[in-house]
């Protein structure tokens, strides 16, 4: 459950970023709304996954989620950078959080 509730706290920390880009700077009020609304959510489920999940592990797969799927989204709806070494560090991000996930003993 733990794991689930990471990975939703992943996927809101991307619609996080997203919707703070779509705010442009906070002078959109819905998209500033979501923009909080996201954050807070997002938060709160990480602290749910971290009453089981080691911090560290937890923390470190929730900015990876958000990161490497913010810039895939990036990537694939705004039109950024395609870049090989863009990807291959991208790449990395998700090697990494699918390595905690294997060595994790939850």
């Amino acid at each position: 459950m733990a794991w689930a509730l990471l990975g939703l706290a992943g996927i809101l920390e991307i619609a996080f970023a997203l919707s703070m880009k779509s705010s442009d700077g906070f002078t959109r009020l819905i998209p500033a709304l979501l923009t909080v609304a996201t954050g807070l959510s997002s938060v709160f489920l990480l602290s749910l996954s971290l009453r089981t999940l080691p911090v560290g592990t937890g923390y470190a797969v929730w900015t990876g989620i958000g990161a490497a799927g913010t810039a895939t989204v990036g990537i694939v709806v705004l039109g950024d950078s395609l870049a090989p070494m863009r990807l291959l560090c991208i790449g990395l991000i998700l090697a990494g959080v699918i390595g905690l996930r294997l060595v994790s003993g939850n």
